[in-house]
This record gives C-alpha cells, sequence and structure tokens, in this order.
C-alpha cells in the first residue's frame, strides 16, 4: 500500500489564506460579472439584489479569513493577537449589519430573492471551486 497523504492534511497556514483570498477574488468578480448580466437582462432591481448578496458574501469570506488567523494561531499556541475578542464581536455585529443589509435590500429594492441567494451563494461556491481546485494539484 502507498502512504499518500490526502491534500488537505498538508494544507499550511499559507494555503488556507491564499485559498481564502482567492475565493474573495472569485466572489467579487462573478457578483459584479452577474449583477451587469442582471441589469442589461432583467432591470436594475435583480441587479442590486445581487450586488448586495455579492457583497455580503466577499465580505463574509473577508470575516472568515480573520476568524481563521485567530483560530490558527490559537491551535499553534502561538502568541494570540490582542484583537481576537473585538474580531469576535465583530463577527457577531457583522452577522446584525448583513440581516439588516439583506432585510433593507428586500424592502427598499422589490426586486427577485432568488437574485440575492444566488448572490450570498457564491460564497459557498467559490470556496468550494477553490477546494476542489486543491484537491485536483
Amino acid at each position: 500500500m502507498m502512504d499518500e497523504t490526502h491534500p488537505l492534511a498538508d494544507m499550511t497556514d499559507k494555503d488556507l489564506e491564499s485559498l481564502l483570498k482567492r475565493a474573495i477574488r472569485i466572489t467579487v468578480i462573478l457578483g459584479g460579472l452577474a449583477s451587469l448580466t442582471l441589469w442589461i437582462g432583467s432591470g436594475w432591481r435583480n441587479a442590486a439584489m445581487m450586488a448586495t448578496g455579492a457583497a455580503i458574501s466577499a465580505a463574509s469570506i473577508f470575516e472568515w479569513r480573520r476568524l481563521a488567523r485567530f483560530i490558527v494561531a490559537k491551535m499553534d499556541q502561538k502568541q494570540v493577537q490582542r484583537g481576537t475578542m473585538v474580531a469576535v464581536i465583530f463577527f457577531l455585529v457583522r452577522l446584525i449589519v448583513f440581516g439588516a443589509a439583506i432585510y433593507v435590500s428586500l424592502k427598499c429594492f422589490r426586486g427577485s430573492g432568488v437574485a440575492l441567494l444566488c448572490g450570498l451563494a457564491l460564497a459557498v461556491l467559490s470556496i468550494v471551486w477553490e477546494a476542489l481546485r486543491l484537491l485536483r494539484e
């Protein structure tokens, strides 16, 4: 039997950081292209809904990246940065702010909820894409 290690087992902190950076970039690009396409195809309301969902997705990945840094530092028993509690508080505040952004976009833009959900799904899609790309290498 061959003793091959799984690609995710060899993943370093730097690899995780670069994976999340690429996922943010993919989310922003796909969100912008999809919003532009929706604007041309079905109007500004659906484009605004898609852009709102994509912005929330990109900001969520950014926040996950920040939290991952603190978790990795804690697991490696390095000196944890002073801002750990602040990051956790901002994570919780972010949930409230994004919930409010979703509510306001649904009430003000009156576009398609499906466009908003597609924008929100971009974070999952981009992270899965990057994980599959990592596994393929």
